[in-house]
């Protein structure tokens, strides 16, 4: 091949020459990175065991379904009770009593025995109970969140365990 006559042809072939060089020396030299910190490796052969993981889960183990009885709370004198909910573990209520539309109002409560326990806030609205789009889980035996509705006139509040559908005692907080 006469190679004076094709500069660009030459040109060419040098160019992609030197960049397969290149690429084969980074290849190498990212190769050799990689063994050298380790990255990447799993011990499958038994072998080493300082690349473990670390992160290991508790086998789960058989807990006692006794439960304990629990005691009945006692509704606070002057409050509303109704068949429909009886005195039960959860205790709901409400900072505040009056608020205007919008404002916050603080729901907090215990819940003894419901660790970890999913609450679904409902409102009492054209006689039936509805879901309100707020939720909380139960920490320490104790819950907290807020809500706000523009709702005009006496709001009626309780709360229900996702789970276990075990109701609280109502609450009224009356916006405007």
């Amino acid at each position: 091949m006469d190679t004076e006559n094709r500069p660009v042809l030459t040109g060419l072939v040098a160019l992609v020459g030197v960049a397969v060089a290149i690429g084969l020396l980074g290849g190498l030299g990212v190769l050799a990175g990689v063994r050298a910190t380790g990255i990447g490796e799993t011990s499958s052969d038994g072998g080493d065991t300082t690349a473990e993981a670390t992160f290991r889960l508790p086998k789960p183990t058989d807990t006692a379904t006794e439960a304990a009885p629990e005691e009945p709370v006692q509704p606070e004198p002057g409050t509303e009770t109704t068949s429909e909910a009886p005195a039960t573990a959860i205790s709901l209520s409400a900072t505040q009593q009056s608020v205007s539309p919008m404002q916050q109002i603080d729901l907090t409560g215990t819940y003894q025995g419901g660790e970890g326990a999913v609450l679904q806030v409902q409102r009492f609205e054209n006689g039936a109970w509805s879901d309100f789009p707020v939720t909380m889980s139960v920490s320490g035996g104790t819950f907290a969140t807020y809500i706000n509705t523009g709702r005009i006139g006496p709001n009626k509040f309780r709360v229900v365990d996702t789970d276990s559908e075990m109701i609280s005692n109502e609450i009224t907080v009356t916006v405007g």
